[in-house]
C-alpha cells in the first residue's frame, strides 16, 4: 500500500490468495480514503464533514456538495475551491483536504452543524431530511424531459467502457451526466454513489453549466433519496438507475417532475409515475 507521505491514488495493488489455490497473486482494489470538506466565507474557514471517497475528482465532489446542500445557489458564488496547502501536514493528509472558497454573499445553511459528522461512502448527507426543506430552500421544479422514456432508458449503455477504475477494481459506482442531444459529457467513479453524483454536478458547476434544463444522469446503481435530491437542486429533468429505486426517491421525484427511471438494461426499464390520488 501507500506510504503515508504519498498523495492517494484510485487504485492500490494488494496480494489475493483463492480458497481453491495455495499461491497468491496480485490484484487491484479501489482506494476508499477520507476526505474533509472545508468552507471558507472571507476569513473564517470551517469544516463541513468528512467524507469517504476514491481519489480523483475532489474538487468537482466538493463544489456538488456545496451545490446540493444549498451552500451555492449561483455558479459565481463558488471563488475558488483548492486542495489544502498547509506544509507542515504531509503531501497525503494535505491531498485529503479540500476548501472551497465561496463569496459571503453566498447561503449559509441553517443546518450547518448537523454536517459536521463522518459521511459515510454508503448512504451520503443529506441535510433536506425531507421533501418540504427543498421548498424551504426555494428549489424549483425541473424542466420535463425532452427525451421518450425508451430514449432515456437506453442511456445506462452509455455507462459501457466509460468505467475505467470499475473495469480494474469492480468496486465503484459511477455517475454520468447527458447532454439534452443525448451525448455523455461527465462521468466519474466513486466508491460512494453520492459522491459519484457530487463529482458530475461539481464538473458542470465549474464549467458554469448549472442549471442542467433537460439533461439526464445515469447511475450505476440503486436510486435513493440524496440522488434525486441531488438532481433535482442541479435542475437535471431525468435520472435513470440500473437497479431499484426507493419510495423516498419516487416521492420526491414526482413532487419535482424529474423522470425517473430504474432497472434500466438492455434497452427496458421500469418508469416511476406519480402515486394516484
Amino acid at each position: 500500500m501507500a506510504s503515508d507521505e504519498l498523495a492517494p491514488s484510485a487504485i492500490a495493488k494488494v496480494r489475493v490468495q483463492k480458497t481453491d489455490s495455495s499461491s497468491s497473486v496480485s490484484d487491484s482494489v479501489v482506494v476508499e480514503e477520507p476526505l474533509e470538506i472545508r468552507i471558507k466565507r472571507g476569513e473564517k474557514e470551517e469544516q463541513l464533514g468528512i467524507t469517504m471517497r476514491t481519489p480523483g475528482n475532489d474538487l468537482e465532489l466538493a463544489a456538488g456538495f456545496l451545490w446540493g446542500e444549498g451552500f451555492l445557489t449561483n455558479p459565481d458564488e463558488l471563488l475558488s475551491v483548492k486542495v489544502c496547502a498547509d506544509k507542515s501536514l504531509s503531501l497525503r493528509q494535505r491531498a485529503n483536504v479540500v476548501i472551497a472558497q465561496v463569496a459571503e454573499s453566498s447561503q449559509e445553511a441553517t443546518r450547518i452543524l448537523e454536517r459536521r459528522f463522518t459521511i459515510t461512502s454508503a448512504c451520503g448527507v443529506c441535510g433536506s431530511t425531507n421533501i418540504s426543506d427543498l421548498h424551504k430552500r426555494g428549489v424549483q421544479s425541473v424542466a420535463p424531459a425532452s427525451h421518450s422514456v425508451q430514449e432515456l432508458a437506453q442511456m445506462t449503455s452509455l455507462l459501457d467502457g466509460r468505467q475505467k477504475i470499475f473495469e480494474k477494481t469492480g468496486g465503484l459506482h459511477a455517475a454520468l451526466l447527458v447532454n439534452p442531444q443525448g451525448q455523455p459529457v461527465w462521468v466519474r467513479e466513486d466508491v460512494g454513489r453520492h459522491n459519484a453524483v457530487d463529482k458530475v454536478i461539481g464538473a458542470a458547476i465549474m464549467d458554469r453549466k448549472i442549471p442542467l434544463s433537460d439533461w439526464t444522469l445515469v447511475v450505476s446503481g440503486r436510486i435513493g433519496y440524496e440522488l434525486v435530491q441531488k438532481s433535482i437542486c442541479a435542475g437535471i429533468s431525468a435520472i435513470v438507475g440500473v437497479s431499484a429505486p426507493t419510495s423516498l426517491a419516487v416521492d420526491l421525484a414526482a413532487q419535482f417532475g424529474l423522470t425517473l427511471l430504474a432497472f434500466a438494461r438492455n434497452g427496458i426499464a421500469k418508469v416511476y409515475l406519480p402515486s394516484s390520488p
